[in-house]
């Protein structure tokens, strides 16, 4: 492969050496009248330039592969390509032109940027051409008349050569240092570009990079709102020029980008984003015809609804609403709630659209788009169980198909056994500061509770995969503001709270994503708040369910307000109140005292489920899990015994590894009863309990041997 880059660019080289002559011919004929013999040392002469053109066209000539002459001269061009795409390969030069969309004679100007980086002859005759000894790297100037036939050829390089057309928004050639006018600027190739041209290797994708290009989501792209005829005709408004500047609102997390793409095709335009540089990006949205697109997350309106907030954020938004007032490029701004300055509003022809989050008949049909293979029940369960952007399901898809051709070995394979580790892929281990993602893996034989509480433990994990269809089709969510499923256990430590926490998430499907609030609450005001909203968010945006252990630290009950901490520590919790109430997700809440949670809270649970201490049946049941089918239990290990003590089961589960610690450092082959009272003692210590020889019958002997 590089012997056929390298006999590619020598057949290219030589086609730009004859257009390099004739413009040295007419720069001699112009020096021929200007010509002052005392200048000669100060310059490139005829003569010289005569020798640089045959030593820098024996050079190209002369060029060879990594490992000898190429293999067989070609006759032209075509041949070459010809040879290149029997051996199934594409020639360097070929493969950047239609990666970037560069015509023939954008590719000429990159070669002649190239070719002093082969010879550095190519300098001094590159001065010669622009009369000037002090630009001896390409120029803006020279790469529009080498080859250039006509004055209208000249201006459609110099076009190929604004900071807005692809050789340059790309970074192909790239700017070397700053010339006082455009004709003066020099140019040079970007990173990898002279290497990747010779043909030794590299990724053509990494070659150029244009920060403000959205691609299109391609012809597969999935529908982000099928039923929103607003984004059409907000679209078909900015095509038509109705109006110059829209707003999309209430955009989900991840929904902007299949918004604007909405829009942007009911416009006919193409789309570019806001970069760190305002004004170039208006410049070149205006200059390629498309849609400048600006999500307003980090924006925010100042006093009086002008862009003039304090801050960073402040600061960003006075620049972007400066730049969009002098402009008339037609924009388009997203985001989860309305920015909206005034002074813009009111030199802009503006209209908006705030749109509905997608329901079930919008995600079933959004799951039906991107995997065409599933059948009905599964379709269904996804689009109940997953509100997901069109990235994301796109993402989804991707790695279903994927799993499914590796599975297939290249034969193929259904798609639908594949969608469940896929949906695990792309919305799990999302983890945070303030947040511990938990993959569940415990399941229901692992739960031992009551009947009661058991049924109401998979009662929560029905009303969840339930409520979608109840508030959406049966229109539920109009007549509540509750969103979600939100449960409270209650009970005393080690009776199956988070254990129960993770049960739930694993039947639904989803990942746990526990709170911790050592980092949650903070001393300083607002902190705390701005940490569960993160929280929150990111159990919405992972869909995964939000767990709150030992809940009384953060949803304790008001008081009065006796000093000036009380007010801050009620103003949180009524802060809780309102997102809990806003979450579409499931959140949980466990705490040993359900006198210790605010009243308020009450109310907002549909599901309070209380975990007793464990009785002798439980108990019983609790012993034989706590032993693995692995461990080696001796015979002698009474389990009727052990289940008449009052245990919870995390005091089981601790006095079991107790024990099996003790045989394993006692050399002992089997965790004998021995160890196991060894292990309950330890236990009762540990929660200043008493353990009295009566309760362990006739294996009170055993309680004195472990001193």
């Amino acid at each position: 492969m590089n012997d056929r880059a390298v006999e590619h660019l020598r057949i290219r080289l030589t086609v730009l050496h004859e257009a390099l002559r004739e413009a040295v011919e007419r720069r001699a004929a112009l020096s021929a009248r200007l010509a002052r013999p005392d200048l000669v040392p100060y310059c490139v002469t005829d003569d010289q330039v005569d020798v640089l053109l045959e030593e820098v066209e024996a050079a190209a000539g002369a060029l060879e592969g990594p490992v000898g002459p190429p293999p067989g001269p070609c006759a032209d061009e075509r041949e070459l390509q010809r040879l290149a795409a029997a051996e199934g390969v594409a020639l360097p030069l070929d493969a950047l032109a239609a990666r970037y969309g560069l015509g023939r004679a954008e590719q000429d100007v990159l070669l002649l940027a190239a070719a002093p980086e082969l010879d550095q002859g190519y300098e001094r005759i590159y001065a010669y051409v622009v009369d000037s000894l002090g630009r001896r790297l390409p120029c803006v100037e020279l790469l529009c008349t080498v080859g250039a036939g006509s004055p209208g050829e000249r201006l459609a390089r110099r076009r190929a050569l604004l900071p807005q057309a692809p050789l340059r928004r790309y970074g192909l050639l790239r700017e070397q240092g700053r010339a006082p006018v455009e004709l003066a600027q020099e140019l040079v190739c970007g990173p990898g570009v002279f290497a990747f041209l010779l043909g030794w290797g590299g990724d053509v994708g990494l070659l150029g990079h244009d920060p403000g290009e959205v691609a299109a989501a391609g012809s597969g792209a999935v529908p982000a709102y099928p039923s929103s005829a607003g984004l059409r005709r907000l679209g078909r408004a900015l095509g038509e020029g109705r109006i110059d500047l829209a707003g999309v609102w209430g955009c989900p997390p991840g929904g902007g980008p299949d918004a604007v793409q909405a829009v942007a095709h009911a416009a006919g335009r193409p789309v570019r984003r806001l970069t760190a540089d305002p004004d170039g990006d208006v410049r070149t949205a205006a200059a390629l015809g498309a849609l400048l697109w600006i999500p307003t997350d980090g924006l925010r309106d100042g006093p009086g609804g002008d862009a003039g907030s304090s801050g960073a954020a402040g600061a960003v938004a006075d620049v972007v609403a400066a730049v969009l007032l002098r402009s008339r490029t037609p924009v388009c701004l997203t985001g989860p709630g309305p920015w909206r300055p005034a002074g813009l509003l009111a030199a802009r022809a503006y209209a908006e659209v705030t749109l509905e989050p997608p329901d079930l008949r919008d995600r079933r049909a959004m799951w039906s788009a991107a995997l065409p293979g599933l059948d009905g029940p599964l379709l269904e369960d996804l689009a109940v169980r997953y509100r997901m952007s069109g990235g994301e399901l796109r993402a989804v898809a991707s790695v279903a198909n994927a799993g499914a051709r590796l599975a297939g070995n290249g034969r193929p394979e259904p798609v639908a056994g594949h969608v469940a580790p896929a949906v695990a892929t792309v919305t799990r281990g999302r983890g945070g500061s303030a947040v511990q993602a938990i993959t569940p893996r415990r399941t229901l034989d692992d739960l031992v509770l009551p009947e009661a509480q058991s049924r109401q433990i998979r009662e929560i994990a029905s009303a969840f995969r339930a409520w979608p269809r109840v508030a959406e089709s049966w229109g539920f969510a109009r007549h509540s503001a509750h969103g979600g499923v939100k449960a409270l256990f209650t009970g005393e430590p080690g009776t199956g709270k988070t254990l129960s926490a993770e049960i739930v998430t694993g039947l639904l499907g989803l990942e746990l994503l526990r709170v911790d609030l050592a980092r949650m609450v903070s001393k300083w005001v607002g902190e705390t708040e701005k940490n569960m909203e993160a929280a929150f968010r990111q159990a919405e945006e992972s869909h995964a369910v939000l767990l709150f252990d030992e809940a009384d630290a953060v949803f304790g009950k008001r008081g009065e307000v006796r000093q000036g901490t009380d007010r801050y520590a009620n103003l949180e919790v009524g802060y809780l109140l309102q997102r809990l109430e806003a979450s579409d997700g499931l959140v949980i809440l466990t705490s040993n005292l359900k006198e210790n949670i605010d009243p308020a809270f009450t109310r907002r649970f549909h599901f309070v489920v209380h975990f007793p201490r464990p009785a002798g049946p439980e108990r019983r049941r609790l012993w034989r899990l706590a032993f693995p089918h692995e461990a080696p239990l001796a015979p002698d290990v009474d389990l009727d015994a052990l289940a008449r003590l009052d245990m919870t089961g995390a005091g089981i589960g601790a006095a079991a590894r107790t024990a099996a610690l003790g045989a394993a450092d006692s050399g002992s082959a089997a965790i004998g009863m021995r160890h196991v009272v060894r292990g309950v003692a330890r236990q009762f210590q540990r929660e200043a309990r008493l353990l009295r020889p009566s309760e362990l019958a006739q294996y009170a002997d055993l309680l004195g041997e472990g001193g």
